[in-house]
């Protein structure tokens, strides 16, 4: 089976590069040029633009930022679903809102291709380790052929459904739930602070309690204040935030908590910190 990887940014390389170390030939497209040189040194191929590379493969993943990048490599000017093969598979696993997702399946629906969401869960060390967890959704016999390839890739796949926009909720709700532990850890942090207690210790504490490795994780880039190399950064933190307050408002459900977050990501941005992992909301409510 053929494969392209189009999107080598943070999470797109080392998924590029597992999909080589799977076994598969693989095609890749990187706007930036020069992100495509080493994995081109390791085997793959590298097209000059997404139609090429989906003419090349039969599935092609999308890894980019938000619904604009992929919306650009998918219906732009050599886009990737007038290369994509009639039968062939276009798997996102961005970050996109539930409203994209759904011009997505429907697009390639019309072309004979097929879609499937296929958000990830975890930050770039997990997907360089294949220990990501991709939650998907889409056509079953497409799921189905894109099954082994996705097992390569992570340590869990969820299946959701056959719609692809329910997966791109849950994934913008499992994102809400980090926000809201971010907002709710800089709290107690601060608030701790406040009374004399190191954040280290009052981490040992919480995670004791919680046993769960996102607060130990989060916690330690807060206390340490290490945010930099960013995981992921605060800019991406507003535009899932977003996505969350929008796939609400379809719905008409309220999620005021993501309302105050939106703020002080918003402050945070106003400030330089966009380019800081998202952990550094602990620096805009001080």
């Amino acid at each position: 089976m053929k494969i392209a990887v189009i999107g080598l940014g943070n999470m797109g390389q080392p998924i590029a590069r597992n999909v080589l170390q799977a076994g598969y030939k693989l095609t890749v497209y990187n706007r930036t040029k020069q992100k495509t040189k080493e994995l081109a040194s390791e085997g793959a191929q590298a097209a000059d633009t997404p139609r090429q590379a989906a003419e090349s493969a039969d599935i092609v993943i999308t890894m980019l930022s938000d619904d604009d990048s992929v919306s650009a490599v998918t219906f732009g000017e050599d886009g990737l679903i007038e290369g994509l093969a009639e039968n062939g598979i276009h798997i996102s696993m961005s970050t996109i809102s539930v409203e994209f997702s759904e011009k997505l399946a429907a697009a390639h629906a019309e072309k004979g291709q097929s879609f499937l969401a296929a958000p990830v869960l975890g930050r770039p060390d997990a997907a360089a380790k294949a220990a990501l967890r991709i939650i998907t959704a889409g056509p079953a016999e497409a799921k189905q052929t894109a099954k082994p390839l996705l097992d390569s890739l992570s340590q869990q796949v969820f299946d959701v459904g056959d719609e692809s926009k329910t997966a791109n909720a849950a994934k913008i709700s499992i994102n809400f739930l980090l926000v809201s532990m971010l907002e709710a850890l800089s709290e107690s942090f601060l608030l701790m602070e406040k009374y004399g207690l190191e954040q280290k210790q009052f981490l040992e504490i919480a995670s004791a309690l919680f046993g769960s490795p996102v607060y130990q994780n989060y916690g330690t880039i807060m206390a340490e204040q290490k945010f930099e190399p960013a995981g992921f950064k605060m800019t991406l933190g507003l535009k899932d935030t977003n996505l969350a307050l929008a796939a609400a408002e379809r719905v008409s459900a309220n999620l005021p908590l993501a309302e105050l977050a939106k703020s002080h990501f918003e402050s945070g941005i106003e400030q330089g910190f966009g380019d800081l992992d998202w952990a550094a909301l602990i620096k805009c409510i001080k």
